[in-house]
Formats: C-alpha cells, structure tokens, sequence
C-alpha cells in the first residue's frame, strides 16, 4: 500500500474496527480445508438475500399497497404490478428476479439446511448457530407470506384467507388474533398495508439481524466440516489450524465459481420461464383478486406445501378441540422441531461418513416423506391423498421424536482425528 492510502487505513481504524474486522472474518478466519460442493449454498443464500433487498427497493419506488378499484375495475395493487411489469422501463426484470429470487431463496436455504443434517452441523459447540439458523427460517417463511398477498391476485388474496383464518382455531385468542393480523374483520385494505409494511421494513431488519447473528456465531466456534473434526484442536506452534486455510481467498474465490453455475441456472428461469411451470408464479395469480369468487383449490406456494400437508393430514379432533387447532399445532410444530435437533441427536459422531445405516435409512425415508408432502400439498384433498399425508407426517415427527434412541443404537465408525479425503 502507499503512503497515503495506509495513512487512510490507519485514520478510518482509530475510529471503526475495518481491518481487525476483515482478518477475524475473512483474511485470518480459518475454514477447514476439506469443504465439498454442499458448503456453497450458505453464501449462495446471503447472495440471494442481498438480490431480494435490491430488487425489493425498485418494486417499492411504484408498487402501491391500494385494495381499492381504479377507473377500470381493477384493484390498485394489481394494476400498479401490471404497471411495473408493462410500463416501467426494466420492471418486468427486476419483477422476475424478485419472484424467482424468493423460490431460489428457499431452493438454497433447503439445501443447507440439508447439509446441516448430513455433517451435523447441529451439533456442540454450534447449538446456536442452528436455532439462529431456524429463526431465519422462520422469518424468511413470514416474509415471503406477507409479500405472496402485495401483487393482491386471487391465489394471493384466497391464500392469506386460508392461512389468516387458521389463527382463529387457537382457542379464547384465536378470534382476536385473527382480527389484529387481518386489521379488519376481512382480508382487506388494511390487510394489505399491514402486510406491506412487515414485509418492506420489520422482518427484513429482523432477518438482516438474525444473518448477521449466524455469521458472528459461525466465526464464533468455527465452521463444520464433512469430516465432524474440530479443526482448533490440531493447531501448529503459531496457533493455526493445521487442517485449515484463511477463508479469504482460497474460499472466496471458489465461492465465486458456486455463484456462477447458480447464476446460470437463475438466468435461465428469469429469461424463460420465471412462472416456473404455475409453482414459483401461480396462474390464479395473473387473475385480481375477486372477493366473491373463490378459485376451484387454493394452496400456498411450493415451498410452504410440505408443512400444509402436515395441517392437513389432521382429520380428527381431541380433547374437545377440533381438527383444525391440532392441524395448526401441527403444523408449527414441525418447524420448530427442527430447532431440538442439537439435543435429540446422540450418535456419537457428527458426520453421515461415520454413522451406520439406521441414521441414513432414518434420513432417506424423511427426505422421501418430504418430497411426498410438498406435491401433494399442491393438489386438491382426496381420502386416499389425506391418507398418504397422515403417514408421511407420522414418519417425519417420528424422524426427530425417535432419534435419541435410534442415533444411539445405530453402529458408527470412528471419527478421524484429522480432516481426511480419501
């Protein structure tokens, strides 16, 4: 560096921690050396997360959140989507990146999360990376429902029916709840801008704020790796890890590559086929929403549907409630489950390398049960359809309720105590 910029450097890190930041984060932070393909999706994540937010802005400089009809008939959240599509210069792009950005945000999110499970990601010392990482998760899945109800089309309005009405199962507050989410007594104007506001300003700041929180606790206690070796236990005489290597810029730059074979695959869908076959843009949604017609079959957006079949499967009541209550209890339940995942687990490694074949047996079938769920969230009920989801729903609780016992019983192979490629 010259004279002067270090001069700068040295001004701005008296006064804001820039350089002791970078090297504890990226130019001194150790990751392990072993990483696989699968260690892409975090940072594809946070690239999504930045490419929402920008195309957010652009949407809001003219999207108005007006339930009212205009001169034509035609509600004013729909036209002003229309407008932005057809009249502002590049808006059908930055429409389309936003829309197949949130079905890519959950594509990459699924997916590490995944990776979490194979690699046990989960387990001591990173206990609160993961229920920071469920708390993501669960502000991305408010947040993409409060921005499915803006383009204000008939699965958007008949969806949050659906969903807003499932508050009122919980019993004494189920009613009031309702109403002070709706802001009405129906899915309305003020539904539409309470709606806007969460979905512009207060769970974007909660999300910046949880990514934030994951990251710092990741750098914290230090990445996992396919191997379950605790890279900081194996360090050289000037304390750094003998099986790791500075993030930046060996990780950096192969992160790029992941970015680029994403980017392929994201162009592609934006430039030909951003509805994504009716699952990333619904067709009922390209329709204003129609208060006195009520589409056919409604269902949420494809990555919401594993948890609606799971609210579905329950038929019956119990203990004087109804179906609907344990439906949605139910449904909770089987996101937050996620986050007992660093207690139920007690095999004795961390890694799906080293655990037998009840572990893999055990993930296979849940993944499968998952799959199953999300398609036939999609479709319209039928008793054999319901039958199928009760099943899939007992065999994905049964997943996590039971691993204490079948991660003990299962036969592991030793962990290597250093990172290993064979």
């Amino acid at each position: 560096m010259t004279t002067k910029s270090q001069a700068v450097l040295n001004w701005i890190d008296e006064r804001f921690p820039l350089t002791s930041t970078w090297k504890a984060h990226l130019s001194e932070y150790y990751a392990p050396k072993n990483f696989n393909f699968w260690y892409f999706f975090g940072s594809l994540a946070l690239m999504v997360l930045v490419i929402q937010i920008v195309t957010g802005i652009f949407l809001v400089m003219h999207y108005k959140p007006d339930a009212s009809l205009n001169a034509s008939g035609v509600p004013v959240a729909f036209a002003s989507v229309e407008y932005i599509m057809r009249e502002v210069p590049g808006g059908w792009l930055i429409r389309y990146l936003h829309s197949t950005g949130a079905s890519a945000f959950f594509i990459v999110v699924y997916l590490h999360m995944f990776r979490g499970l194979l690699y046990g990601s989960y387990r001591k010392p990173r206990e609160l990376i993961w229920i920071f990482g469920t708390l993501i998760f669960l502000a991305l899945m408010a947040e993409a429902f409060m921005g499915y109800l803006l383009p204000w089309g008939q699965m958007s309005y008949w969806g949050a029916q659906v969903i807003v009405n499932l508050f009122s199962a919980i019993p004494i507050i189920g009613p009031d709840l309702s109403l002070v989410i709706r802001g009405d007594f129906v899915i309305g104007d003020a539904t539409l801008n309470r709606f806007f506001s969460f979905h512009v300003i207060a769970v974007p700041l909660v999300l910046i704020g949880l990514v934030l929180a994951h990251i710092v606790a990741l750098h914290e206690v230090g990445s996992n790796n396919p191997d379950g070796v605790e890279i900081k236990k194996k360090k050289d005489a000037t304390g750094k890890p003998l099986d790791g290597i500075p993030f930046h810029p060996y990780y950096t730059v192969k992160d790029i590559v992941g970015v680029v074979v994403f980017l392929f695959f994201f162009s592609a869908v934006v430039f030909f086929m951003p509805e994504g076959g009716g699952y990333f843009l619904e067709y009922n949604n390209f329709i204003p929403a129609d208060p006195l017609k009520t589409p056919p079959h409604i269902a949420p957006v494809w990555y919401f549907t594993p948890f609606y079949s799971i609210l579905r499967a329950v038929t019956y009541p119990l203990f004087g409630l109804d179906a609907k209550f344990w439906g949605v209890v139910a449904m909770g339940a089987s996101v937050v489950i996620i986050a007992f995942l660093p207690w139920l687990d007690r095999s004795p490694v961390k890694s799906i390398r080293y655990k037998g074949p009840i572990f893999k047996i055990a993930l296979a079938i849940f993944l499968v049960c998952f799959f199953i769920l999300g398609y036939l969230g999609v479709l319209a009920p039928t008793p054999g359809r319901t039958l199928v989801s009760q099943i899939c729903s007992v065999l994905y609780f049964a997943f996590f309720l039971l691993m204490p016992w079948y991660s003990k019983l299962d036969p592991c192979k030793p962990e290597p105590e250093r990172v290993n490629f064979k």
